[in-house]
């Protein structure tokens, strides 16, 4: 499968939250071609503001695979991490990291783009369009 075939995953994963009127980004974490975590934001539901689609994401996928460094794995994400989530994308350690939408207001890249570990690989704007229409359509219902 294809980066472009995963984000679409995510972008499922994403409606979900879009569903439950959590924000809406989805996240899934590959792991040698096997998706091994598949979440969505769950702030609101779980009152807590830790709990962004890629923390969640993070937290399965090393329960799933038996130990807290992710090198091997990547990382989909509909929006670009905030710096909250980018620190925990370093700490795990994570392979690489594909995004969709970049987010210019509160994006990592904004606030500390060297927090990734120096060894994983990004690519962005992958899906960003579909991405990008989803959070307009969210934060217009919102309005």
């Amino acid at each position: 499968m294809t980066d472009t075939d995963y984000m679409k995953q995510a972008l499922i994963e994403a409606q979900k939250a879009y569903e439950r009127d959590e924000v809406p980004i989805g996240a899934i974490i590959v792991c040698k071609g096997r998706i091994v975590a598949r979440a969505h934001n769950l702030t609101e539901a779980l009152n807590d503001v830790t709990a962004h689609a890629e923390m969640q994401a993070i937290t399965a996928a090393a329960a799933n695979i038996g130990g807290k460094y992710l090198n091997d794995c990547t990382l989909y994400v509909t929006v670009e991490p905030c710096p909250m989530c980018a620190g925990a994308i370093g700490w795990s350690q994570l392979g690489k990291l594909v995004y969709g939408a970049e987010d210019e207001k509160r994006g990592y890249r904004r606030y500390a783009p060297g927090v990734l570990h120096p060894k994983t690989e990004v690519v962005s704007g992958v899906c960003a369009d579909e991405a990008t229409a989803l959070m307009k359509e969210f934060f217009k219902n919102k309005r």
